[in-house]
């Protein structure tokens, strides 16, 4: 059983005295996340959920390991992100809309060449690659510049590169971000079935549609803080999942405008 445990997570940003008017704070430190904490297992795809500026991109950086927490930890498996952040980039894959491409290589170039960082065998790279291509339609496209292909085809090609090393954990930010519906729903089947693989799969987005779609459960990020965590059943009795985040939103700005 592979296990993702998040513990207490807190991340402060200095800001600059511009953003610190605009956002109306007392000093120039922004906390981005402010005790994020959760668990999730092999065969679960859990969501976080929350608006724009919530904490859901830095989150899944921590998770990734390219920012440090300033205190908190991740766990997969009992080792900790935070101690040996190269021994645990082996066991996950991260993708993300900022994921930069060379414009000027191709599909198969640039999967040939990060299945080599990965240190991936030549034979089993080339089974990889085959799968995969035609998994995500790829193979017409295989030998075309990345600069001329779609928006679409470029985020399957940065998933299927994210993936190549067949990783147990699978952290996705705002994966259908941007994506035309067949490109979307390519991405959403791809992540049923690392579920149906037995992968822990965290997915990080603003929309509902997709949290419905194929998550098991889900936590809701506003201020850097989880306000709810549970299964969609629990987390929508009987409502939409956005009636019911609207609800929780309130509930949780009315709480804090009482305690100010």
């Amino acid at each position: 059983m592979e296990i993702l445990r998040v513990e207490n997570l807190i991340k402060t940003f200095q800001i600059s005295k511009a953003q610190q008017k605009k956002l109306d704070l007392q000093s120039n430190k922004k906390v981005a996340v402010n005790g994020i904490s959760f668990e999730t297992r092999s065969g679960e795809i859990f969501g976080i959920l929350g608006p724009n500026g919530a904490g859901k991109t830095t989150t899944m950086r921590m998770l990734a390991t390219l920012i440090k927490p300033d205190s908190g930890d991740v766990f997969y498996n009992d080792i900790s992100a935070v101690k040996a952040p190269e021994l645990v980039r082996s066991k996950f894959a991260f993708l993300t809309t900022d994921l930069k491409l060379d414009m000027k290589s191709t599909a198969s170039k640039m999967f040939d060449f990060f299945a080599e960082l990965y240190h991936i065998p030549k034979e089993a790279a080339l089974k990889r690659k085959e799968e995969l291509f035609e998994s995500f339609c790829i193979s017409s496209y295989a030998d075309t510049k990345i600069s001329k292909l779609s928006q679409g085809m470029r985020q399957k090609v940065s998933l299927v590169i994210s993936v190549i090393h067949d990783p147990q954990f699978i952290i996705f930010d705002e994966p259908t971000n941007g994506l035309d519906i067949i490109a979307a729903k390519d991405v959403r089947d791809f992540i049923l079935q690392m579920k149906e693989e037995g992968k822990c799969v965290i997915i990080s987005t603003h929309l509902f549609d997709l949290v419905e779609r194929v998550c098991d459960r889900a936590a809701m990020i506003i201020d850097g803080k989880i306000v709810v965590n549970d299964t969609l059943e629990n987390l929508k009795q009987g409502k939409s999942l956005e009636d019911a985040f609207y609800e929780f939103y309130l509930s949780y700005q009315s709480k804090e405008q009482g305690g100010k």
